[in-house]
């Protein structure tokens, strides 16, 4: 389990002590590899359990659920006091996920870590890429205090480049961490992609996590795509009022690489799922607003690389699916 987490989180060690009932003592082991436990505790995909040794003899042990339990039942577990001061000072650009866990460690090893963030508001695309829903943004909030109070310096609203050059920080500060993020999103590139109300799963996401909520009330929403941010914006998309939310994806349901919890959430939260339709061109009207996303239905064929099958047009006219929204 340990070999198969990308924090190298000691997941034995934490397990034995939510046994003994020692729930601040997981916490502060967890935190040992990785400040956010309580948001893994909601969110992350625990590869772990993959390798569970228990997979031997039956099924492997809910890792992450254990790892909920202790962060809830522990509550608000301060971290471990810093290193004496260096006196170093570590400027930091981006206040995402990279840049909290680089300043936290940073500050408990005795140097000084300032924030520089682009965005209203610390988190990243644990805040503008993951809803609500899945992430209580009070978790998120309460997760990065904890970071804060151990001393992180932070600037918000300052666009490098801009506000301040790459130079003039080199020249302030001991080191510079870049932790920019991925945050520009993906074009399908096919036709009628320009249009009004086609708009990108990153965008409609970060809207949100800025609290500018889209009105989709009575809305027909097309979303394109089968990961877990597909299933992020058609869940949020019936949070929002749509009547109808459909998930075109070119492949089959198995074939799907979001986690199955929130394929079966989406499905039963009334969302439909064209599986094996390849979207081929977005129909827009006369004032270009989006009428239709038309799709090509595919059939399964010879294994790719990854061991996926590959999908194949299949000898039948292509599919109109009316809609008056596309997320991309």
């Amino acid at each position: 389990c340990v070999a198969l987490c990308p924090a190298g989180v000691d997941i034995p060690g934490y397990i034995a002590l939510i046994k003994e009932g020692r729930n601040e003592d997981a916490v502060r082991l967890i935190r040992k590899d990785n400040p956010f436990p309580t948001v893994c505790a909601y969110i992350c995909e625990h590869p772990c359990e993959a390798r569970c040794r228990r997979n031997m003899l039956d099924d492997s042990i809910n890792i992450r659920g254990l790892k909920r339990y202790a962060v809830e039942q522990a509550g608000a577990v301060p971290a471990k006091e810093n290193a004496p001061s260096t006196g170093k000072k570590i400027a930091i650009v981006g206040g995402g996920p990279g840049g909290l866990s680089a300043a936290y460690y940073l500050q408990q090893m005795g140097h000084q870590a300032v924030i520089y963030e682009k965005r209203k508001k610390l988190g990243g695309m644990l805040r503008y890429g993951i809803p609500n829903y899945r992430l209580p943004r009070e978790k998120l909030d309460q997760e990065i205090q904890v970071i804060l109070n151990t001393g992180v310096e932070v600037h918000m609203q300052v666009d490098i480049g801009k506000d301040i050059t790459m130079c003039e920080l080199d020249a302030q500060y001991d080191a510079l961490y870049l932790s920019i993020g991925a945050q520009t999103d993906k074009k399908v590139g096919i036709p009628g992609e320009e249009g009004n109300h086609v708009i990108s799963a990153v965008t409609m996401l970060r809207n949100i996590g800025d609290d500018i909520l889209p009105d989709f009330h009575g809305k027909r929403v097309c979303v394109i795509g089968g990961g877990n941010v597909a299933m992020d914006v058609a869940r949020s998309a019936k949070r929002l009022g749509a009547s109808m939310v459909g998930i075109a994806y070119r492949r089959r349901k198995e074939d799907m690489t979001a986690l199955p919890d929130e394929v079966e959430g989406a499905l039963a939260e009334g969302c439909e799922l064209f599986e094996l339709q390849a979207p081929k061109r977005i129909e827009l009207d006369e004032n270009q607003n989006v009428a239709a996303l038309w799709v090509q239905p595919q059939i399964i064929g010879m294994q790719d690389r990854k061991g996926r099958p590959s999908p194949n047009n299949a000898d039948v006219e292509e599919k109109r699916i009316p809609c008056d929204i596309v997320v991309v």
